[in-house]
């Protein structure tokens, strides 16, 4: 008699083989490399490798805690990523909203179209194009100079128009392609709900209000528990295009640094280290977070 699970998965044999080399690559570019993560408790010599190298504990990990570098980086990191959550996790849904309320099928993909294509551009192009725009002589000084006959703006070199400046970036690369996600969520909500909230003399703002935000509620539940997760995970390509000597002290965060101190000076062992901290606080976020969504009766990534 043939063994029933054989028999499924010989049944099932092409999606198996469709599921394997997304299987591999995980196994090999993320499980097999998580072996070492024991040099964030070493002293690690590349010389030595994970064997003889010295072990030193929790070492590390306090000097997280005790570096006033790290201290800063830390809050640079936890800002830029707060500011994102307010400003640039809102910004699709916004889009989701108002694109669902036109009514013209060709209108809607020719603008759907135009916001997503940069998504498709890498963040070297987007800082190229940043850099032409705003640099001293950029596009964006000739027109204020022209309007009102002001002095250049040095915008690349200000503290203070850096991390508002990578919140319009991300706005701009991610939002378009971030409606998707919504989109797809709000093609499943009821055309009879709309009729019906019409018919009963709901405006425009009582139907988005009462029908098409609870159709995406559950929606935007998990896409903000996947982004609580990542909080201390601020872009490493984006802000290192970006950073220079004058926005070094605001701009510097945890993921540059790592760079600077992990790969530019060889420390290994305490890049390792931050990453784990940024994995541990990271997965604290995400249970935490779900557990809130679900004593709110929302649906939770689990």
């Amino acid at each position: 008699m043939q063994n029933p699970i054989s028999a499924s998965i010989w049944k099932h044999r092409y999606l198996y083989l469709l599921v394997i080399p997304g299987t591999l690559y995980f196994i090999i570019y993320r499980y097999i490399p998580l072996f070492g993560s024991i040099i964030a408790f070493q002293d690690y010599n590349p010389f030595k490798g994970f064997i003889h190298s010295e072990w030193v504990g929790l070492r590390h990990f306090y000097t997280i805690f005790e570096n006033q570098d790290v201290l800063r980086v830390l809050f640079n990191t936890l800002q830029l990523s707060f500011l994102q959550i307010v400003f640039a996790f809102p910004a699709p849904i916004l889009l989701a909203l108002m694109l669902n309320e036109i009514r013209s099928q060709f209108v809607k993909r020719w603008i759907q179209s135009i916001i997503y294509l940069p998504h498709f551009l890498s963040w070297v192009v987007i800082a190229g194009i940043a850099t032409v725009f705003l640099r001293s002589e950029g596009l964006v000084n000739q027109l204020l100079h022209a309007a009102f006959n002001t002095e250049p703006i040095y915008f690349l070199q200000s503290p203070v128009f850096f991390k508002p400046l990578l919140i319009l970036e991300v706005i701009w690369k991610e939002a378009g392609w971030g409606t998707v996600v919504f989109l797809a969520a709000l093609a499943g909500v009821n055309a009879e709900l709309y009729e019906a909230a019409v018919v009963d003399g709901a405006g425009r703002m009582r139907r988005i209000w009462h029908i098409t935000l609870p159709a995406i509620r559950s929606t935007i539940v998990i896409l903000l528990i996947l982004r609580l997760g990542t909080v201390l995970d601020s872009g490493f390509e984006q802000v290192f295009l970006m950073l220079n000597p004058y926005v070094m002290e605001v701009g510097n965060v945890l993921d540059t640094y790592v760079y600077y101190k992990g790969i530019v000076q060889a420390d290994f062992s305490f890049g390792t280290a931050v990453g784990l901290f940024k994995s541990l606080v990271g997965l604290v976020l995400v249970v935490l977070a779900n557990r809130l969504a679900k004593r709110f009766n929302e649906e939770g990534i689990y």
